[in-house]
C-alpha cells in the first residue's frame, strides 16, 4: 500500500523495530514498523514523531500491522522539539488522533488539522491556543455541537474570553496561559461528558 500519513506516537523500539501509530487520510489509523537501519545507508530515513510522509507499507496480517518498506518525507516540523510547550501540546493533540476512530468522511479533514497544528506548533506561536483550536475543530469535524451546545453554555466572562481565542489569529492573541488553560480544561471537560471523544 502506498499511502500519505502522519506520525502520532512513537513507541520504545523492541527488538530491531521501532513501532508507530500513524494516520492516513486514505486509510485512517495504521499501526506500522520500521526496521532500525545500523549502518547510515543512504536513501533511508528514520519516522520520527510529527512526520508527514509518503510510505509504502507491506502487511503480512492482512493489515492489522504494516512494515514500513520506502520513506518518502514530506514534511518535519523540527520547530516542535525546540519547546517544550510546543511538544507537550503537539503530543497531547496527537494523542487525542491516535485514541479516537475517525469515520471515512472525516478523514480528509483530520488529516488536514493535523498538517496545519503541527505547522503551527512548530512556529513556537502560542501552542496552548493552537492545541485549543485544534481540538475544538476536531469534534467540531466529528459532527459534535461545539459551536451550539458548548460555546452559548459558558459563563459570561468564559465565553468572552474563548471568541477571541477561536476566531483571531495567534499574532493578535493576547490572552494569558491561565486564562488560556481554563478555556482548555472547560473544552476537554465537556468532551469527556458529552461525547465519545477521548481525550487521556
Amino acid at each position: 500500500m502506498q499511502t500519505e500519513a502522519f506520525v502520532l506516537v512513537k513507541r520504545a523500539p523492541a527488538e530491531a523495530f521501532q513501532s508507530f501509530e500513524l494516520f492516513s487520510a486514505e486509510a485512517g489509523a495504521l499501526r506500522a514498523m520500521q526496521r532500525i537501519s545500523r549502518k547510515a545507508a543512504g536513501g533511508s530515513v528514520a519516522l520520527d514523531l510529527f512526520d508527514e510522509a509518503d510510505l509504502r507499507l507491506e502487511s503480512g496480517n492482512q493489515g492489522r500491522t504494516w512494515f514500513v518498506r520506502e520513506v518518502r518525507l514530506i514534511e518535519r516540523p523540527v520547530g516542535i522539539g525546540r519547546s517544550y510547550e510546543a511538544l507537550l501540546f503537539a503530543s497531547r493533540l496527537a494523542a487525542v488522533a491516535a485514541r479516537n476512530p475517525v469515520h471515512e468522511d472525516s478523514r480528509v479533514a483530520v488529516a488536514e488539522l493535523l498538517r496545519s497544528a503541527f505547522a503551527a506548533f512548530g512556529s513556537g506561536s502560542r501552542p496552548d491556543i493552537v492545541y485549543l483550536k485544534s481540538i475544538y475543530r476536531f469534534a467540531r469535524d466529528e459532527g459534535y455541537p461545539v459551536k451550539q451546545e458548548w460555546l452559548p453554555s459558558l459563563p459570561a466572562a468564559e465565553r468572552a474570553l474563548c471568541l477571541p481565542l477561536m476566531n483571531r489569529p495567534l499574532g493578535e492573541q493576547t490572552a494569558s496561559a491561565g486564562e488560556v488553560g481554563r478555556i482548555v480544561r472547560l473544552l476537554e471537560a465537556y468532551l469527556r461528558g458529552h461525547t465519545d471523544i477521548l481525550i487521556d
